[in-house]
């Protein structure tokens, strides 16, 4: 049985450069479906400033492992524009993937 992983993606922007990271984004949001990407959010941080996060769910742990390497290229196409939007480049695009543990404790995901 394949259970779904759920992905999250921090980093921090160049605050010189947040206009041309907010016109990647799209893109971006619509790339990350070719990983097989579903439910995308995308937040901005209330206090921590220029800090955003994505959030989705691919549907494999090979899927997530080929996803945040190539969103670590700087030649990728499109993820190698985020290396001079995020401050200190790519390699500090933090990513992390998680299996939902809430079924355990016997509540449904509100999701």
């Amino acid at each position: 049985m394949s259970q779904n992983v759920h992905i999250f993606i921090e980093y921090k922007i160049n605050p010189a450069k947040e206009q041309t990271y907010q016109q990647l984004m799209g893109d971006i949001a619509t790339a990350i479906s070719n990983y097989g990407a579903e439910g995308f959010q995308w937040y901005q941080a209330v206090d921590q400033t220029n800090l955003y996060v994505e959030i989705f769910k691919v549907p494999s742990l090979s899927s997530y492992h080929t996803l945040k390497r190539e969103r670590g290229s700087k030649n990728h196409e499109l993820f190698g524009k985020l290396d001079e939007c995020v401050d200190g480049g790519l390699e500090k695009i933090h990513c992390w993937a998680f299996y939902e543990k809430t079924s355990e404790l016997g509540y449904e995901s509100r999701r």
